[in-house]
């Protein structure tokens, strides 16, 4: 392994006396319920990188801790006891190595009048400042900093305040504006919007869309934040007839009030066999890590009973893929080509598929999730199956690219618990050097291709970030998100090389 996959799973993975096999061996066991045959097909399928779950099943399986979802969703209503216990609730959840997402929508607008004692309001930004001071304290799992994202509904009076907020600090959250079919439609015909007080649902005030939209692009512009959540298209695609509000912290998953969600990732990479597509051993890894899951949510300890009633409800697991970019190369294939966006969609598709079938097969057999009358589906052991998470850590220890990246770059270095790593691709001196396509040399409409081209096929979202050059413009970005809309995507991210101070990666530090 590289230096910093080896220090990776020591810092934050790796029990006392552990190896990574070892690792692998207490999560399999852990997560197999006593079956001896799927403790080591789990096993060989992790040590052999083939698949990796997400980081908290890694680092809490078989231990005390015992948290193994990734994402949390909590809500979050306009008194002191909803704030304060969801402030509780969220520093739990990051105790435990969980991220959690809130949509604070709900909150009355900064000087509104608070009848009870007469005062003014401090706005939803004030309470996010509160949440994210919280975060600083409490790592998650003890080993890394909480995950969070905020969302705020388009129409909400302190909407430019929230826009403009990263720019003050918040460097624990993640912050998405929830745009609405409603505002893209009129922001097409440079139209007003009415901004809605929530307490009362009465006109605020108008404003003109062009004006939010471009304090959006401007901000993102800036440094990447604020991102978009296209909450319609979102709540079109839900499988189950509850509307969902918010996301996880990457916004990869959108989950009802008190939801969880256990994901993992398969390693594309490793299905390149003779320049083609090992199908019959995507199929096999599919619906093993597919059982793997669903059998997390079983073994999973919830850090509240609210999580754990609301995640058996509807048993979301979210099985995605990293090592895409790898996988072009091995196949000879341009990521800036048609063919990649092809290569995208048939993949996705099959693994969408092969996901669907082993959940009906589980759900036959185990009996399926409790709210399927909710739903559309006759029989199905999880209400949804993919997400494509971003693999942050997971891509490093499994050597390979990132989720559905482009290359950053062939040779780089990247900052961990405040040292500096080389980074070089091991493909680099085995296949020709016009298949190495980084993310400056994508077209900003590619990025946006291969993104949709991978959510067509996904049950959840897609957390890819369009990553641009430094010298890319305001207008670069509004083509984006809006070429994003029209593709039906499910959100979507910017960020501009170097436009943060202390950037994780860089070519050159």
């Amino acid at each position: 392994m590289d230096k910093i996959a080896i220090e990776i799973l020591k810092k934050r993975y790796l029990l006392k006396g552990e190896t990574s096999s070892k690792m692998f061996r207490r999560v399999a066991k852990a997560v197999s319920k006593g079956n001896k045959k799927l403790e080591m097909d789990f096993f060989k399928m992790m040590n052999a990188l083939d698949f990796l779950p997400n980081s908290p099943t890694l680092m809490n399986a078989g231990t005390k801790i015992g948290q193994l979802s990734a994402c949390f969703v909590l809500p979050i209503n306009d008194s002191i006891e909803s704030i304060y216990t969801t402030l509780k609730n969220s520093a739990k959840i990051h105790q435990s190595g969980g991220g959690t997402g809130f949509n604070f929508s709900n909150i009355r607008p900064k000087n509104d009048i608070v009848k009870s004692s007469k005062g003014k309001a401090s706005g939803p930004v004030s309470f996010i400042r509160l949440f994210n001071a919280s975060t600083d304290i409490i790592k998650q799992g003890g080993k890394r900093r909480g995950a969070n994202m905020a969302l705020l509904n388009i129409n909400h009076p302190d909407i430019l305040e929230f826009i403009n907020a990263k720019q003050h600090g918040l460097f624990n959250f993640n912050l998405s504006v929830a745009v609405t079919d409603d505002f893209m439609k009129r922001l097409m015909k440079d139209k007003n919007i009415n901004l809605i007080n929530p307490k009362d649902k009465k006109i605020f005030k108008k404003i003109k869309a062009r004006r939010i939209w471009n304090e959006i692009i401007n901000n993102a512009w800036i440094d990447g934040d604020p991102g978009i959540i296209f909450i319609d298209e979102i709540n079109r695609k839900h499988p189950i007839k509850e509307k969902i509000t918010s996301t996880n912290p990457c916004g990869e998953a959108p989950l009802l009030d008190y939801e969880s969600c256990v994901l993992g990732s398969i390693n594309l990479s490793h299905f390149v066999k003779n320049g083609k597509i090992d199908f019959i051993k995507l199929r096999k890894t599919a619906h093993l890590a597919v059982e793997f899951l669903d059998n997390v949510i079983d073994v999973n300890k919830f850090p509240l009973k609210e999580i754990e009633k609301k995640t058996k409800e509807n048993r979301k697991i979210g099985l995605g893929v990293m090592g895409f970019s790898e996988m072009l190369i091995k196949l000879g294939i341009s990521y800036n080509s048609e063919l990649a966006i092809r290569l995208a969609k048939n993949v996705m598709n099959f693994i969408n598929f092969e996901a669907r079938n082993k959940s009906i097969e589980l759900g036959k057999r185990k009996g399926s999730f409790p709210n399927i009358r909710k739903s559309k589906f006759k029989a199905m052991r999880n209400a949804t199956v993919t997400t494509i998470a971003p693999t942050g850590t997971l891509s490093l220890i499994a050597e390979t690219s990132s989720g559905i990246e482009p290359l950053f770059a062939v040779k780089y270095k990247r900052h961990f618990d405040g040292k500096m790593y080389e980074i070089v691709n091991k493909l680099w001196k085995k296949y020709p050097k016009k298949l190495f396509v980084t993310f400056d040399k994508v077209k900003l409409e590619q990025h946006v291709r291969i993104q949709a081209a991978f959510q067509k096929y996904t049950d959840n979202a897609v957390s890819k970030t369009v990553n641009l050059p430094n010298k890319a413009t305001k207008k670069d970005v509004d083509k984006i998100f809006k070429l994003a809309y029209e593709s039906k995507c499910k959100g979507i991210t910017v960020y501009r090389y170097g436009s943060k101070k202390g950037q994780v990666i860089c070519e050159v530090c």
